[in-house]
């Protein structure tokens, strides 16, 4: 006699013939990038698959991917990996990436993104990748309290910014939290170019390297500016990490910071209340445009069918309204996911939020070139290191730094 399985032992045995080992690259090991992390984990088991964690420490990734490089020349590729910006494509030309374009279309990803960020998931118009979050970099931290021991006010204008700068200087405060490092130097001078050429210039000069662009008096402007800013930093700044930038900020100790959301993180450590504590403003001149620099997951060609099934699983996951909201609610960023719901959101995330639809629709949503969204590594590397070197020497003018610049942004 022939034994019938009861219904739900069936789904069981079929579940597990469809699950699928998931091994994941990524560099999410501090406090809240782990919890979310692990939420993601957790969800891919209670599909039942197995997740295999390949954490690399490391906030730039740059040792992750000296690791995932010998991996896949070897052909022990993960099913994912942290990558992002122009580098989707640069693995995507070497044929070992997935098309995802069957989860991408189930779940009407080319509705839910901003097109300007779904072409960076796409290689050949089919997706590549999965996006995660959304980090808006152009961002001026201020500490209220600060500002008015200087009789000062928040700046939305570059010419407001030095204004300021000078009084909090005369009450004995340094206007402006730095870190000398080639980022950071960047990120400031991004967030000037945005702020003194406008979107158009910055796509022109700094994503399409136009060459007349590079060259031109609104760059010598926006170089003038960029050093006039130097004045205005500590003497200490050079070598400094970020995050302790911004705890000059977070103790009165310095006015002004000028770095991405993920600053916010710091505040919120230190029990600071957005809009009491500290202020979060688009940096001077860019409120009506938006840096961002988007994480993503790149997937890998396998050959099993049941790691595939996991694969398409996890990136159907990571776009999924649950995973945006308690993922960007630990990491600081906002969801890349349009129409999400920010009710459990802070006043910043609330505002960024507001300006990433926005700035989307008006065509003024640009990438960060300094956090990797915007040209290929070695232009970007040349680029930074020009106007580092800008930056640390006093006896470079602008134009001598605008024929460097233009020479950079020939490197291939």
């Amino acid at each position: 006699m022939k034994r019938i399985l009861p219904l739900s032992l069936i789904a069981i045995a079929c579940g597990a013939a469809q699950a699928g080992e998931l091994e994941v690259l990524h560099w999410w090991t501090s406090g809240g990038e782990a919890k979310a992390a692990a939420a993601l984990k957790a969800s891919m088991q209670a599909k039942g698959h197995t997740w295999k964690d390949f954490a690399v420490a490391g906030g730039g990734g740059d040792a992750a991917m000296t690791v995932l490089k010998s991996r896949v020349v070897s052909g022990n590729a993960p099913a994912a990996a942290q990558i992002k910006g122009p580098s989707l494509q640069e693995w995507a030309q070497e044929g070992v990436l997935a098309n995802l374009d069957g989860v991408a279309k189930a779940e009407k990803w080319d509705a839910l993104l901003p097109k300007v960020v779904s072409d960076v998931m796409k290689y050949k118009g089919s997706y590549i990748a999965v996006p995660v979050n959304v980090h808006r970099v152009n961002w001026l931290w201020a500490n209220p309290a600060a500002f008015s021991k200087a009789g000062a006010k928040v700046p939305a204008t570059w010419d407001e910014f030095f204004v300021a700068a000078e009084a909090l200087k005369k009450a004995g405060i340094t206007p402006i939290a730095h870190g000398g490092q080639n980022w950071q130097d960047f990120t400031t001078f991004e967030a000037v170019a945005l702020g003194v050429g406008g979107a158009d210039f910055y796509k022109k000069a700094l994503v399409q390297l136009d060459p007349a662009s590079v060259s031109s008096p609104t760059m010598e402007k926006v170089l003038t500016t960029f050093k006039r800013v130097k004045g205005y930093t500590d003497k200490n700044s050079p070598g400094r990490d970020w995050n302790l930038a911004t705890a000059m900020v977070i103790k009165g100790e310095a006015g002004m910071q000028i770095m991405g959301d993920w600053a916010k993180g710091e505040f919120l450590a230190a029990g600071k209340v957005p809009g009491k504590d500290f202020v979060c403003v688009a940096a001077p001149g860019t409120a009506k445009a938006y840096t961002f620099n988007v994480d993503s997951f790149a997937m890998f060609k396998l050959k099993n069918d049941a790691n595939t099934k996991a694969q398409n699983d996890l990136a159907a996951a990571i776009m999924g309204p649950e995973f945006q909201e308690v993922f960007n609610l630990n990491k600081g960023s906002i969801p890349v996911r349009l129409g999400m719901k920010m009710d459990k959101f802070d006043d910043c995330a609330k505002l960024s939020s507001k300006d990433f639809v926005d700035d989307a629709k008006s065509g003024t949503l640009v990438p960060s070139i300094a956090h990797g969204m915007a040209v290929p590594s070695a232009t970007e590397g040349a680029i930074k290191d020009v106007v580092s070197q800008f930056w640390n020497d006093d006896k470079m003018d602008a134009k001598a730094a605008m024929s460097k610049l233009a020479a950079a942004a020939k490197t291939k």
